[in-house]
């Protein structure tokens, strides 16, 4: 069996795994939010439930959240989320983890709150291991832009700023029994990762009033070309149409439609339309030439815009668990450990780990305890060493 055939059978069953867990409930897109508005700040929320999968309980109490934050260029949004909190008799200060959630598709059917309910988010087994330890999460479902909303997917600075919101949502919604002195963690994995790493960056700056001790992070798409470039014509094409769908919803003046031939138009709908199984399955192994009439990617446009989301120009304030499967089908190795020598290059503190022999999604089972092993120790209040 050659290494092609190889990753591609593990993509494809991650697809055909997603496929059996998307989510199927409506959900309303993001809507503007009045100017002056502080971002974190709860629009609305209701009671909802979790459930990890179809078949396990949870005894965590559950929120579908509204909240405000902001667009990658400024302007004010209000995105969905879901904060969870244990029901398990805990009083005190507990910790927080703001929880960034890898690509699920990008319409709204898809996204984490519509599938908490059931037990069909695909991510729900690794979210409720955070809520077995006692810490209340936050999982925001990004910003959805337009009618009907499309998730303005890869978008890195809209991703890390919904992240840092949901957790100042998290600590303002009243019955959690968080505050602003909570202990923050920021995860995530694949587009998680990138959100992830976006928050880490962007924490001082943007939202230096959360108690941040750490950001887990894995499978990072650092730089949205090198990763395109990887994935053109191989496994993940797919995921290329979708972030050039994502790109087009935050900044319109891309107009991705004139680059599209017929198949590319096709592929666009179902993007929008379906998640992250149909999506992929569908475009596997397509080049991005079979898509357009002209590369969008070689454009002075759209390359300045793809640039704008590379993580690694400063190193986060806290400290950094990054970690990277050595056999990634979707991320290219080279990727992760450049973005490593970035942030340790600007003074950061991270620690590294490899996973040898795994593939994207087995990357994202086997180091996601590993990854909550390494916060619960920022909880402690233990200094974190990296290892440069």
């Amino acid at each position: 069996m050659t290494p092609t055939i190889s990753r591609a059978r593990r993509a494809v069953l991650a697809a055909l795994t997603a496929l059996a867990m998307s989510a199927a409930l409506p959900q309303a897109a993001a809507t503007a939010a009045p100017t002056g508005e502080r971002p974190g700040d709860i629009v609305s929320a209701r009671p909802s439930r979790f459930l990890p999968n179809p078949l396990t309980p949870s005894n965590a109490r559950a929120w579908t959240i509204r909240y405000r934050s902001t667009s990658a260029t400024g302007a004010p949004n209000v995105v969905s989320g879901t904060v969870l909190v244990p029901d398990d008799g805990r009083t005190g200060r507990r910790p927080l983890v703001t929880y960034a959630v890898g690509t699920v598709g990008l319409a709204p059917k898809c996204a984490p709150s519509a599938g908490f309910p059931t037990g069909t988010a695909v991510e729900g087994n690794l979210i409720n291991q955070a809520l077995l330890r006692g810490w209340a999460v936050a999982v925001t479902d990004y910003e959805l832009a337009g009618d009907p909303g499309v998730e303005t997917y890869a978008v890195g600075r809209a991703e890390g700023q919904a992240v840092l919101d949901a957790a100042r949502a998290a600590e303002r919604l009243p019955g959690t029994g968080l505050d602003a002195d909570s202990p923050v963690g920021i995860m995530g994995y694949s587009q998680g990762g990138q959100a992830a790493g976006w928050a880490a960056e962007l924490h001082h700056g943007y939202a230096p009033d959360l108690n941040v001790q750490g950001t887990a992070t894995g499978g990072v798409p650092a730089d949205l070309l090198k990763v395109a470039d990887y994935n053109n014509g191989n496994i993940g094409a797919g995921l290329i149409l979708m972030a050039g769908v994502g790109h087009d919803t935050a900044y319109p003046e891309l107009d991705l439609a004139k680059y599209l031939n017929a198949k590319g138009r096709y592929y666009v709908n179902l993007d929008k339309t379906q998640c992250v199984a149909e999506d992929t399955i569908a475009a596997a192994f397509k080049t991005v030439d079979e898509v357009t009439v002209t590369d969008p990617l070689v454009q002075p446009d759209w390359q300045r815009r793809l640039r704008a989301d590379q993580l690694g120009t400063h190193a986060p304030d806290a400290p950094v668990y990054l970690y990277q499967a050595t056999d990634d089908e979707l991320i290219p190795y080279p990727v992760a450990a450049q973005l490593r020598r970035e942030w340790c290059g600007e003074g950061g503190t991270v620690w590294w780990r490899e996973l040898p022999l795994m593939g994207h999604v087995e990357g994202a089972i086997a180091g996601s305890p590993l990854a909550m092993d390494w916060l619960a120790e920022r909880f402690a209040g233990r200094p974190a060493d990296g290892n440069c």
